[in-house]
């Protein structure tokens, strides 16, 4: 009586030829070359080869192809880095006869002015004011590292929110160069006859800078809510005081208010221009509308509310 069942040979007969076929399949695939990988994938595992598309098969190779080029590709990168490099280097020499970073070395000749940004006044300012006096004072701090005639660089009475701020936005400054930050006031620092405050308040007007002198800046960003205030401060302190010859060599649209860094930069320039002119025009930004005067003006006072030196904020643009 039959099972059902189909007869022994024939089943062992199927199963030869799905071999035949399956060893005919890598045979044809080995001939031609094409994928070495899947013939000894489909001699491993022949239904899981059998599942991989033509596109996944290519993206094996590439894979492979990439991995085998990496260092080969670091290597073109690296000679083109050093290419760049020999060329810039090239251009620069031909171009001045020496490397710029050596001419630069060269031309700076430190001043022995002393510049002083008195932060004294840190419990008269909101914070976003005292931030806005930290972008001032880091514009500074940049401007003296890269000038012609850096200046002996001081930041006094630090400490307060401006401390503070400092150290949570801008902690490498403990690592600044060239500049003395001190905790104490400019008066336990300096000699009283060697300070001059600049004050745009002052009836005084500053013609030439004294190289031996000490030149006060108030560190404030009040938005002239205490106006005033740097005249008294170095009044009671019986220190000099003056005012920069703005209101003489310039006209301006807007009203005439000076960033801390705005003064501190006119300061540098002169030192290398040794003239006040160019130094103006040289450092106010183009917003506040500066034009030279046809001529200086006759009186070299300059009343306070038309020649004001306050402090104000800085924009990005400036």
């Amino acid at each position: 009586m039959s099972s059902g069942m189909p007869p022994e040979d024939s089943v062992t007969a199927k199963v030869a030829d799905v071999e035949e076929v399956t060893k005919c399949n890598v045979d044809r695939t080995d001939r031609t070359g094409k994928d070495e990988n899947t013939v000894l994938m489909r001699q491993k595992s022949p239904e899981k080869v059998e599942t991989m598309s033509k596109n996944q098969r290519k993206k094996l190779m590439k894979q492979k192809q990439w991995e085998e080029e990496r260092d080969l590709r670091k290597q073109k990168r690296k000679e083109k880095r050093l290419k760049r490099k020999m060329v810039l280097q090239s251009q620069a020499e031909s171009s001045s006869g020496e490397s710029f970073r050596k001419r630069i070395h060269r031309d700076v000749v430190p001043s022995t002015l002393r510049l002083i940004i008195d932060c004294s006044f840190d419990k008269l300012m909101k914070l976003k004011d005292v931030k806005k006096l930290h972008k001032q004072i880091q514009r500074c701090y940049a401007e003296n590292r890269k000038a012609l005639h850096p200046v002996q660089f001081y930041l006094t009475s630090h400490g307060g929110q401006l401390k503070d701020n400092m150290n949570e936005t801008d902690k490498g400054w403990v690592n600044w160069k060239d500049i003395c930050i001190k905790s104490e006031h400019y008066s336990e620092l300096m000699k009283k006859e060697d300070l001059v405050y600049l004050t745009s308040d002052s009836p005084d007007v500053l013609n030439e800078l004294d190289e031996s002198k000490a030149y006060v800046i108030g560190g404030l960003v009040d938005h002239n809510h205490h106006k005033g205030i740097t005249y008294k401060t170095a009044q009671e302190q019986g220190i000099s005081h003056a005012q920069l010859p703005l209101g003489i060599f310039v006209k301006m649209n807007s009203r005439k208010v000076l960033a801390v860094n705005h003064v501190f930069e006119i300061i540098l320039a002169y030192l290398e221009k040794r003239d006040w002119k160019e130094a103006f025009f040289a450092v106010l930004p183009q917003r506040k509308g500066a034009k030279p005067l046809t001529r200086p003006a006759e009186t070299p006072i300059c009343k306070p509310e038309q020649s004001e030196i306050a402090q104000d904020e800085i924009s990005d643009s400036d």
